[in-house]
């Protein structure tokens, strides 16, 4: 049995191809699942998406050469967030930036969870965070 691999990855689409569904085709056509993390598609028509894509490396990579071959700029995600458990004071400022709801409050446990699979690696809670418990981290060396 394969591993799942998975990947966050921001795309970069030119204005003729931002209203095609080439995402989908990725579980279509080489049986990748993919999470959207965040999207938008600028006045100019061209659009601007982080996913998360899953599914075997070998299948990663021949839908990464779709995409390539689609004129899709595909930009691994470089950075990613962690958290210092023992800094938090869970005030939750970092809850009313995050734009994706990966930081939330537990309000059974009064506390903030965060989700760092739904972490796009903007950096807007490390930005607000009173007590720096919030840090960028960088894969490979790079960021």
């Amino acid at each position: 049995m394969t591993k799942e691999y998975r990947k966050n990855v921001h795309l970069t689409f030119p204005p003729t191809i931002s209203g095609s569904p080439v995402i989908c085709d990725l579980t279509k056509m080489f049986d990748l699942s993919f999470n959207i993390l965040k999207a938008q598609i600028t006045p100019r028509k061209e659009g601007h998406m982080t996913v998360e894509i899953m599914g075997t490396k070998e299948n990663y990579q021949k839908g990464i050469e779709y995409l390539e071959k689609n004129r899709i700029v595909v930009t691994p995600v470089t950075q990613r967030i962690s958290r210092d458990e023992d800094s938090c004071m869970h005030c939750g400022m970092c809850t009313a930036i995050c734009p994706n709801g990966s930081l939330f409050v537990d309000r059974e446990k009064r506390i903030v969870v965060f989700d760092i699979d739904r972490c796009t690696a903007c950096g807007m809670c490390v930005r607000v965070c009173p007590v720096n418990a919030m840090h960028v981290d960088a894969e490979n060396g790079m960021i």
